[in-house]
């Protein structure tokens, strides 16, 4: 995926959230939708699950154990859910247009660092990575995807990874 067609998708998936967002009413923003899967005792509204999403959505890669070991997917994932859950506390209950500016500023890094990175690097392989194609370029442009993925859990009313 180039440069071009990963800003694109970056932008395009922001501007579709944020109208999307913007026209819901705060009883539908903040309503309860769908259990966490670090804590199920806490549930998340469509304001929690796009908090992630708007503050950019940098990509992730697979970690590494204590004694140096590649972490499976599911201990990677039960430390996304661990930080998701951190990040929502911290900001939970915050008005939607704070919770913009944050996003704003995290997307511009996001662009900055897209800005530096040559061809070959986006199309570098992260080696284990089980998101998109598990390229540099095809994991930042996964990233633009993933609110309307997360709309989907909360109109649904699940989660589903």
């Amino acid at each position: 995926m180039n440069r071009i067609e990963i800003e694109t998708r970056l932008n395009t998936d922001r501007a579709w959230l944020l109208e999307t967002l913007a026209a819901m009413s705060p009883a539908d923003l903040y309503a309860p939708r769908t259990p966490s899967e670090h804590d199920p005792s806490q549930t998340w509204s469509y304001d929690d699950l796009f908090r992630r999403h708007l503050s950019g959505g940098q990509g992730m890669t697979l970690g590494r154990s204590k004694d140096g070991s590649q972490q499976s997917r599911e201990e990677v994932m039960a430390g996304i859910h661990r930080w998701t859950e951190d990040w929502a506390a911290k900001h939970r209950g915050k008005p939607l247009d704070e919770l913009v500016r944050v996003g704003l500023e995290t997307r511009a890094e996001t662009l900055k660092l897209l800005s530096e990175l040559t061809q070959e690097q986006l199309d570098s392989k992260i080696p284990g990575t089980p998101w998109a194609d598990g390229t540099v370029g095809g994991i930042m442009a996964a990233n633009a995807d993933h609110g309307r993925l997360h709309f989907n859990y909360a109109k649904d009313g699940s989660l589903t990874t």
